[in-house]
């Protein structure tokens, strides 16, 4: 089945791991729905480059994935929605009892509430279409811990078992869910901190990467944006009808361990 001339809807995805995913997806023939909390010239020359590139419809939204009626009509302005890839997080670290009650808030409002709100306006455009797929972007924490990231490490758990509750949901329809769990990906954001990283423990590049920022990822080599794009291209795919309900790891070994 051709996927051109279908619908996807990206969450927080006008950098990193969003804009590999929407790359994906544009070069594949879908058309994409792009967002992020802001409104920039920025944001809708990228979706108009975006458009040109590969010669379809791409727009951009703007919607504050924090609250619930935002992220609901975000689907409802798309118009459309046959892919759904609920990717919107943000992070804070801090220690439980040192945790501000706002960013606990915020991080479970975006990290997870979000893809709730999201998806319960979503199915009824996929069912009314008789197609779907519903991807969330958990993380390795959505399957491990870490210490100081408990509001981050709590909603990619949830994140995992709403996945699990939606596929058992759509589970008789040609509708699936799931979700992909990447460990450390070399986004524009972890580029910036390589330098920091080199300066504090006064290490050369390769060495402060491998022994520092990817400590427990057995790879010892970042994921791609374009390999994560490539993993839900590959969900929305007719070989992986019958995948529904599960987590796909792209975090070099991390969950092996």
């Amino acid at each position: 089945m051709s996927l051109s001339g279908k619908t996807a809807v990206i969450t927080g995805s006008n950098s990193g791991i969003g804009l590999g995913i929407a790359r994906s997806f544009a070069g594949a023939g879908l058309n994409v729905v792009i967002n992020s909390y802001s409104d920039t010239e920025e944001d809708h020359a990228l979706a108009a480059d975006l458009a040109k590139e590969h010669g379809v419809d791409v727009r951009y939204i703007q919607a504050d994935m924090s609250k619930g009626d935002a992220a609901r009509s975000l689907i409802q302005k798309a118009g459309a929605c046959d892919i759904l890839v609920n990717n919107a997080g943000v992070q804070h670290v801090a220690a439980i009892d040192e945790f501000p009650a706002d960013k606990w808030d915020a991080i479970i409002a975006i990290n997870m509430s979000s893809a709730f709100h999201t998806t319960a306006a979503a199915l009824p455009m996929m069912r009314k279409a008789g197609w779907g797929r519903v991807i969330n972007i958990a993380s390795a924490h959505g399957l491990r811990a870490s210490p100081y990231k408990s509001a981050y490490v709590a909603a990619k758990h949830g994140i995992v078992g709403m996945t699990k509750v939606v596929a058992l949901e759509t589970a008789q329809e040609p509708i699936t869910a799931n979700a992909i769990c990447p460990g450390y990906v070399l986004t524009p954001l972890v580029e910036e901190q390589i330098p920091d990283t080199m300066k504090k423990y006064d290490m050369d590049r390769e060495t402060a990467v491998k022994e520092v920022l990817l400590e427990r990822q057995p790879s010892k080599e970042f994921a791609t944006t374009d390999q994560l794009g490539g993993t839900a291209l590959f969900l929305c795919s007719d070989n992986a009808a019958q995948i529904t309900g599960t987590t796909i790891s792209v975090d070099g070994g991390w969950t092996a361990m």
